[in-house]
Parts: C-alpha cells; structure tokens; sequence
C-alpha cells in the first residue's frame, strides 16, 4: 500500500522496467486513503509491505505491533502552504488547518513549525482530511481550510490554484525520514528472500529514475501514473532528482531523519525520545543492495 506521489517514482519504475518481474515478484501497489488504514492493514496481515511517513511504523511499534522500517526513502518533499490572505503563520491562531490525522507524522511536523511562530496546540483546530490529495482539495475548495503540508504534486497543484508557498517543512525541522518501506518483523524473518528481492528491485527502479540518461522517459513514466500533464511530470521528475532533497541513492537511511521524527512525536506526548534502534532493521536492505 502507497501513498501516490514523487515518493513512489521508484516503484513505478520497478514495475515498468520489469525489475519485479525479473525477480518472480508480482507487485501490486494499492492506494492508501489515509495512513490509519496503511497501518491498520500492515498490522492485520492485509498488506505484506507498505511505504508510508516513517512516523506511521514508530506509531506502530509503540502501539504494541512489531513492525520494523527496511530502508530509506526521502525527506518527504513537503511544503507548507496557507491561504493567500495569510503573510505570517501567526496569522493561523484561531484557523482550521487540514490533516491527515492530528496524530500522525506531518501533523506533527506542522504543530512543531507553528510553535516556532507561537502558536500552541490549541491555538488552532485540525481537520482530517486523510490522503496528500485530499488535504489539496480542502484548501482548494473551501477558504476555511487555512493551511496544510502537501508534497508533489500536489504542492505544484497548490501553487498553481493560488495557495500560498511558505517553504519547504525541512528547512525549518532539519534532517527527517520521511516515506519508508515497512513491515512486521515476523514477516520480514519468514519471508527475508522475498523482501530483499523486493527492495533490491526497488532500488533498481530507483537507479533508472536518478539516471539522467532516462529522464524523458521518466517524465513519460510519471505523466502516466499520476495522471498530469507534461510540464508538471517533469517539475515533479526535477524534485524526485534533486542532489541535495531528492530520493536518496540507494534508498539509503538517514539515522538523524528518524530521530527527529522520534523527538516531534514525543513532543506530542509530552515525553523524553525513545532510542531509535528498536523500529529499523536494515540488514535486508544490506542482502538487496549485495545483489546489485
């Protein structure tokens, strides 16, 4: 299960090039409608692998679930965005701000953002939208939805519907892990074989996305599964590539990525952050990456 967007680039390009195929996986990749439902299924056994806001597996884990991250990914690629009559965050006390759920990874991050500017929790009220595509159409359609964390593209969406471009979240959080493949520990320990095939075909899909060599039929690629235009593929392709805030090489993990997401998320609680160890295992990664 996965969230459609720039972060899911790599998968696309797996199925595409047959890098699954050449490995006896046959891959499908289901939409999630909002990161309740992901977690809820990777916990019931509904889905075998998911990729979603690393915050999603630590959620998990400290529910009681033995779920473990297997890789790295990205930083998320969000930016904030308000409503054009809006110059400062200040402004948001008293606002509704649209979420996927308040208790989750970018909610999080957004809350963190708002009390760099002075605004506490209950300054301003949440609105559960669920999915990237969801939280765009409540700004888009109702003035009312004063701001939301949206990566693209439908942060490119956002910016063409006239909403407001505060920045990227990352220059304001610093490093963090945003969306990873996860699984239960169980089935990563029954099914090793299978898993670092997987992620060895994701990180070659990943390989075909950063080669500069593939970038028109990138754009094509990206065009066709996500369903816009042209000029959008490409910015979206131009993200995904970016050096410094693009896919990461290899699907390489960023440790000080997870522990801030591991000190929003304890923020939230009111508590001391828990030591990272016990939510990644990357031996798995390790045998994929050997094999390529």
């Amino acid at each position: 299960m996965v969230f459609p967007g720039t972060q899911t680039l790599p998968l696309f390009a797996s199925q595409a090039t047959g890098a699954f195929a050449r490995r006896g996986l046959a891959v499908e990749m289901k939409p999630a409608p909002n990161s309740e439902e992901q977690r809820r299924g990777l916990a019931e056994g509904r889905y075998q692998i998911v990729h979603g806001a690393a915050d999603q597996c630590v959620a998990l884990v400290d529910a009681g679930t033995d779920a473990i991250i297997v890789a790295g990914g990205d930083n998320g690629f969000n930016h904030l965005f308000v409503q054009p009559d809006i110059s400062d965050l200040g402004e948001l006390r008293g606002r509704t701000l649209v979420a996927d759920v308040a208790n989750t990874g970018w909610s999080f991050v957004l809350y963190d953002i708002l009390n760099r500017h002075g605004l506490k929790r209950g300054d301003y009220t949440i609105h559960e939208a669920g999915a990237p595509f969801r939280r765009f159409e409540a700004m888009r359609d109702d003035k009312a939805m004063a701001a939301a964390v949206l990566n693209p593209p439908f942060a490119i969406h956002a910016r063409r519907a006239g909403l407001k471009d505060m920045g990227p979240v990352a220059a304001q959080v610093g490093a963090y892990l945003g969306t990873v493949p996860y699984v239960l520990r169980g089935w990563a320990a029954a099914n090793a074989a299978v898993l670092s095939a997987y992620l060895a075909a994701c990180i070659e899909g990943l390989r075909w996305i950063l080669d500069p060599a593939n970038k028109a039929r990138a754009a094509s690629l990206v065009a066709e599964q996500l369903s816009v235009p042209a000029d959008i593929a490409a910015e979206i392709l131009n993200v995904a590539t970016d050096a410094t805030n693009g896919l990461a090489k290899d699907a390489d993990f960023d440790l000080e990525g997870l522990k801030t997401v591991l000190r929003l998320r304890a923020s939230y609680d009111g508590r001391e952050p828990p030591a990272p160890d016990r939510y990644f295992d990357l031996s798995y990664h390790r045998a994929a990456r050997a094999t390529l």
